[in-house]
């Protein structure tokens, strides 16, 4: 892998239920291999229709606030055109546009730039797909 660009895929299983599942440490460790206690700027990517990338604080409640949010203004009912998977499945293809498939992060001296309380997360509320890639990629 090249001193200036490395990347990685993550295999996330995130459950049969909506989940918002931390990524922190996983990223973390990815810089510490990775940065080697360089600059730069750390890219999360999951190529899936149905997931997003967020920086939220976790633990205190926001990431369940986050997906009753999500439930208000994507309710999982039978209005959606896309139909096919779980009844309200079309909802899960709206999601991206609303929390989106990526994040960008700055990076010092090999460590995340974020705030005391920020996590960077996976969203997901597919229940038909409990399997997830998130790709991370440090530019250096």
């Amino acid at each position: 892998m090249s001193d200036v660009f490395t990347t990685r895929v993550l295999n996330v299983v995130s459950g049969s239920s909506e989940s918002v599942v931390d990524l922190t440490r996983d990223c973390e460790a990815f810089l510490r291999e990775a940065a080697a206690g360089r600059d730069g700027l750390l890219n999360l990517f999951v190529p899936h229709a149905t997931a997003g990338i967020a920086v939220i604080e976790t633990g205190a409640g926001s990431d369940d606030d986050l997906l009753a949010a999500l439930h208000t203004l994507l309710p999982a009912d039978d209005r959606w055109q896309h139909r096919h998977g779980s009844p309200g499945h079309g909802r899960d293809h709206v999601l991206p546009a609303l929390v989106p498939p990526h994040a960008t992060i700055p990076v010092v001296s090999g460590r995340l730039e974020l705030g005391t309380w920020q996590s960077v997360c996976l969203v997901d509320t597919n229940v038909d797909n409990p399997h997830r890639q998130v790709r991370l990629s440090f530019l250096g």
